[in-house]
C-alpha cells in the first residue's frame, strides 16, 4: 500500500500540530533517514497510518479454509442461547442492585 502523494502544487490544505521536542526531533531524524522533508515524511506517515485504519474496519484478510469455516457458521440454523436471551432481556445494571457484579 503507498500512501498519497500528490505533487507540491497540488497541496492547498493547510494542517497545524504541536509537538513535544523529542517527537520533533524523533520526526526530524526519521524525515532525515528516509531522506524526505519533514513535511513529506509527516504526510506519508499520517496517510499509512489513516489508510491502514480505515482497511482494518472493512477488509479482513483470512486463508481459504477460515473463510469457508466462516460461511458454514453464518449459513447454519440459529441455535436457542438461553444465557444470552436472558441477558439481553435485564436492564443495564439489574445485577448491580442485587449486590452481584456481571
Amino acid at each position: 500500500m503507498t500512501a498519497i502523494a500528490p505533487s507540491p502544487a497540488a497541496r492547498t490544505a493547510r494542517l497545524g500540530l504541536r509537538a513535544t521536542p523529542q517527537q520533533e526531533a524523533v520526526l526530524r531524524r526519521a524525515a532525515e533517514v528516509a531522506h524526505k522533508s519533514l513535511t513529506d515524511f509527516i504526510l506519508d506517515s499520517a496517510c499509512l497510518a489513516a489508510e491502514q485504519t480505515l482497511l482494518d474496519q472493512r477488509l479482513f484478510m483470512v486463508s481459504g479454509s477460515q473463510y469457508q469455516a466462516l460461511m458454514d457458521l453464518l449459513e447454519r440454523p440459529e441455535q436457542a442461547n438461553d444465557g444470552l436471551a436472558d441477558l439481553f432481556a435485564r436492564k443495564f445494571g439489574q445485577d448491580l442492585r442485587r449486590g452481584r457484579r456481571w
